[in-house]
């Protein structure tokens, strides 16, 4: 049996007819180019790595000391977490955005169905 970590956020997956959205809820994770990525295969699977600050025990703001009570965050530091959408996309039409309020929201295009060309 493995150890599990605490969950770092919340996620809903949605569908429409040509394409895949996701939301996930990452409070506390910096939003830099340098420490966050979101990588998205063929398959459908999405990959995320960056450095988060929640879970930590004190936390210093605007010239204050703040002593968390806070449990079940993931620990402090750097992450990588993936997850698997429905189905196959279109890994190089993905818009996705990542705002202040701790938010990642991605849209990817379905992969397009080929059919095989019968041979004669």
């Amino acid at each position: 049996m493995g150890h599990v970590m605490p969950i770092i956020g919340l996620m809903d997956i949605s569908e429409s007819e040509d394409s895949y959205m996701f939301r996930l809820a990452l409070p506390g994770v910096k939003r830099g180019e340098s420490e966050f990525s979101c990588a998205v295969g063929r398959t459908g699977k999405v990959t995320i790595s960056g450095i988060t600050t929640t879970g930590e025990k004190i936390v210093h703001k605007f010239s204050r000391v703040f002593e968390m009570q806070t449990h079940n965050h993931w620990p402090p530091g750097p992450f990588t977490m993936s997850f698997q959408l429905p189905g196959p996309v279109d890994e190089e039409e993905f818009s996705g955005s990542f705002g202040t309020d701790g938010i990642l929201e991605g849209i990817l295009k379905k992969a397009k169905h080929t059919t095989p060309t019968s041979q004669q």
